[in-house]
């Protein structure tokens, strides 16, 4: 795992968009694929890959997009669907096609027809091969919508959000009452298999969240200690994110690189 920590979350958006477009530039045949995640904390990483885009460093008009997860009961054109929020957030500010945004599908008639949806789901990211996949963390070490307790192998699937998180995004809806109960979310597994994770982390209220999953036990308990599995895993954060990490010193020396003629 390499641990980027940057002086601020601007900085942070900087380095993260430099790993991801690292991790796409090894793609040798075929179209990227990127997984992209939703919520506040990647938003300045896709800027910053749109000035990539400005630059003429990256041109995204062919990638696919595999989201890591969409609300049970909303239909892709909702205006708080996942699929809408990726539509103004990354498809309008990096210029991936619509058409090439996939996103799970959480409505529908039946659990059972759900619980379909998310299995060919799943298999159409396998078949893709994600070449980074972007990821945030939530204050209780959720990352996707794999909330504590989720199996480390999981899969695609329903799952249920934590009185935490529905709070956490009532501040998107009508109050508490109207956000979901339930989500389709990418598993832990499906999220392993990419061959580049970045998780990008800023802000005090993230800290105590990072320090477990980065340096406590792998366990259910903090999904996003899953990364510790991931064999090209880059985790960047800002200075307040990084506040309870206890070995910092080496995160530093780390990212310094090989010295060489010392």
């Amino acid at each position: 795992m390499e641990v980027l920590i940057a002086a601020t979350a601007e900085e942070a958006a900087e380095f993260a968009a430099e790993a991801v477009l690292d991790g796409l530039r090894s793609r040798t045949e075929g179209n990227t694929v990127l997984g992209v995640a939703t919520g506040s904390t990647p938003l300045g990483l896709y800027s910053e890959l749109a000035k990539a885009v400005a630059g003429g460093e990256v041109d995204f008009g062919d990638t696919l997009a595999f989201a890591l997860d969409e609300y049970v009961g909303l239909e892709g054109t909702h205006e708080q669907s996942y699929r809408q929020t990726l539509v103004r957030e990354l498809c309008e500010v990096i210029g991936i096609r619509e058409e090439n945004l996939f996103t799970p599908n959480g409505f529908g008639d039946s659990e059972e027809q759900i619980r379909a949806q998310s299995a060919a789901y799943d298999a159409a990211i396998a078949a893709a091969g994600v070449d980074v996949q972007i990821l945030g963390i939530g204050a209780n070490g959720h990352i996707g919508f794999n909330e504590p307790g989720s199996s480390l192998r999981s899969r695609t699937r329903i799952k249920r959000l934590s009185s935490k998180t529905r709070e956490d995004n009532a501040r998107f809806f009508d109050g508490l009452d109207a956000v979901p109960t339930h989500s389709v979310t990418q598993g832990l597994g499906t999220i392993l298999e990419a061959r580049r994770v970045v998780m990008v982390a800023t802000g005090s209220h993230k800290a105590a969240a990072v320090a477990t999953a980065l340096e406590g036990p792998l366990s259910s308990a903090c999904p996003g200690s899953v990364l510790q599995l991931h064999p090209d895993a880059v985790v960047v954060l800002d200075e307040a994110a990084a506040v309870g990490l206890k070995n910092r010193d080496y995160y530093d020396d780390s990212a310094a690189g090989l010295q060489f003629g010392i």
